[in-house]
């Protein structure tokens, strides 16, 4: 999970409480249906995701940040955060290196 581009920003949105798959790939910009999936699966098996399937028609599947899940929430928004306040530094960086 650590080195995965896409598993903070799934865990961010999920941070606003239960959603469905079509409301994730929304949240989450650039994510394509494949690796959304794939991201879910890998959150679910480590127990950072819960996915719970209702019996309706058509039927409906949510996914929520499961208790250990939500311990990450506050570090991920921190991250976020601090992300937007050295993205110029950042950035600079890069163009140093790739020269």
């Amino acid at each position: 999970m650590t080195g995965d581009r896409w598993s903070m920003p799934v865990i961010r949105a999920l941070d606003d409480g239960p959603m469905r798959f079509t409301a994730l790939m929304n949240a989450v910009e650039g994510i394509s249906h494949r690796m959304l999936t794939r991201t879910l699966r890998s959150l679910e098996r480590d127990g950072l995701v819960s996915r719970t399937s209702y019996p309706e028609s058509p039927p409906r599947v949510e996914y929520e940040l499961t208790e250990l899940g939500e311990t990450l929430s506050e570090p991920v928004r921190a991250f976020i955060r601090w992300t937007q306040q050295h993205q110029s530094e950042i950035e600079e960086s890069r163009r140093r290196f790739d020269g």
